[in-house]
C-alpha cells in the first residue's frame, strides 16, 4: 500500500465512525457503500471499521470470509439498478465510492443519496434488488464451493421421478443459506415476519428485503441434461438454478411499476393508502411505500435530485428513454457528433495489418 493510502485509513476509520455515532439509523443502509468501494478498499479497513451496524460488524467478525460475497451481493444490486432504470427520469444514480487517498465518506455512504431513506417506490425496488444481490451473491459462493459452511441442496438427493425418466442430480443451488444470512444480516432476524419495527419506513424497508428475497426463490429454474445412446433422452439429470440477475431485476422492475401505497402510520400489518382498497391485502411479494416520489424532471438541490437537463434521449422512442417523455416536454438539443476509428483492414504479409480510415456522422439529442 502506498504511503499516502495508509495514511488516509486511520483518518477515514475515524470520520466513519464520527457518522454512525451521529446518525446510527443510518447504518442498516451503509453496506451498500460496499459495492462502490475501490477494489480491496473493504478488506483493508477490517470489519470493525467498516461503515455497518453493531450488529453487522459482529456477522462480519464471526464470517470475515463472507465479506467477499457481501461485497459482491452490493455491487450485483447496484449494478442491476442501474440496469433497470437507465432509460428512466430516475437512472438509480449512486455516489462516487471513496478511495483511499480521497476519503468522502460523508457523501458516499448513502450510495443512493435522498431515494434511500424517502420512503418512495425508488426507495422500495433499492432495498428489494439489494437483498436479492446478497442472496444470489452467497447462493452462488455456495453452489461453487468457496465456503465450508453451505454448498449444494442436498434436500434433492436421490429424488425425483425414475418412472418418467428423470432425476434429481448435478449441483441444485441451495438459496435457504443466501436468505437466511440476508435475513440475519439486514434485518437482525430469520424471520421478520414476528418482528416489532420501530416506525413506518423500518417497516418498508424490512417488508421490501423480503419481498427481493422472495423474488429469487420465485423465478428458481429447473436445467435437464439427457443422457441415453446415440443422444437420446432416455433419462434426464435435472438440477434447481437460480435465475440470471438480470432476469431478477426485471421481475423486480415490473413490482416496482405496480408497487402498493400503504399507509405511513404504524399498525399492526401493512395496509393500502386508498379507503376503498384496504380489504386487499398486500402480499409479500408485492413492493410497498409510503410517500409519493418527486418530481425526477427538474433539479432539487435540497433533496439531491439532478433532473433530466442534459440527459442523452432517443427521438424517435415512445418509451421512457425518448425524448418527450425524458425531457419532460422541454424539448431537446441536437449535437452533431462525428466519430472516426479504423475500419476494412486487411493483413498484408509479411507482417502487418492495413486499415482505413472511416469517419461517420451521428445526430446526439440532449433534454433542454
Amino acid at each position: 500500500m502506498e504511503q499516502g493510502a495508509s495514511l488516509a485509513l486511520p483518518r477515514l476509520c475515524v470520520l466513519l465512525t464520527a457518522l454512525l455515532a451521529l446518525c446510527p439509523c443510518c447504518s442498516q443502509g451503509t453496506w451498500m457503500w460496499l459495492g462502490i468501494a475501490s477494489f480491496g478498499f473493504p478488506e483493508k479497513l477490517g470489519c470493525a471499521n467498516l461503515p455497518l451496524s453493531a450488529r453487522q460488524k459482529d456477522l462480519c467478525k464471526k464470517k470475515p470470509h463472507l465479506l467477499s460475497g457481501i461485497r459482491e451481493g452490493a455491487r450485483l444490486g447496484i449494478q442491476e439498478c442501474r440496469n433497470q432504470f437507465r432509460h428512466e427520469r430516475w437512472n438509480c444514480s449512486v455516489t462516487a465510492a471513496a478511495s483511499p487517498s480521497s476519503p468522502s465518506p460523508t457523501s458516499d455512504l448513502s450510495v443512493f443519496g435522498y431515494e434511500q431513506s424517502s420512503g418512495t417506490k425508488e426507495t422500495a425496488f433499492i432495498y428489494a434488488v439489494m437483498a436479492a444481490g446478497l442472496v444470489h451473491s452467497l447462493t452462488r459462493s455456495c453452489s461453487a464451493g468457496n465456503m465450508t459452511e453451505c454448498s449444494c441442496d442436498a434436500s434433492l438427493q436421490n429424488g425425483g421421478s425414475p418412472s418418467e425418466g428423470w432425476h434429481w442430480g448435478g449441483c441444485s443451488d441451495d438459496i435457504q443459506y443466501g436468505i437466511g444470512f440476508s435475513r440475519r444480516f439486514l434485518d437482525g432476524t430469520s424471520n421478520n415476519s414476528t418482528g416489532k419495527y420501530r416506525d413506518a419506513l423500518t417497516t418498508m424497508n424490512l417488508h421490501n428485503s423480503e419481498a427481493g428475497r422472495q423474488a429469487v426463490a420465485k423465478l428458481i429454474s429447473v436445467d435437464c441434461r439427457c443422457h441415453g445412446v446415440s443422444g437420446s433422452c432416455a433419462v434426464k439429470t435435472c438440477w434447481r438454478t437460480m435465475s440470471s440477475f438480470e432476469k431478477i431485476g426485471s421481475f423486480l422492475k415490473d413490482k416496482y411499476e405496480n408497487s402498493v401505497h400503504v399507509l405511513d402510520k404504524l399498525k399492526k400489518k401493512v395496509r393500502r393508502k386508498e379507503k376503498d382498497q384496504r380489504k386487499i391485502p398486500v402480499h409479500k411479494e408485492d413492493l410497498i411505500y409510503t410517500h409519493r416520489s418527486p418530481n425526477y424532471c427538474m433539479r432539487d438541490q435540497k433533496l439531491g435530485v439532478p433532473g433530466t437537463h442534459g440527459r442523452e434521449c432517443n427521438r424517435t422512442s415512445d418509451g421512457p428513454d425518448g425524448c418527450n417523455l425524458l425531457c419532460c416536454g422541454r424539448g431537446y438539443n441536437t449535437h452533431v457528433v462525428r466519430h472516426v476509428q479504423r475500419c476494412e483492414c486487411k493483413f498484408v504479409w509479411c507482417c502487418y495489418v492495413r486499415c482505413r480510415r472511416c469517419e461517420s456522422v451521428t445526430d446526439v439529442h440532449t433534454c433542454k
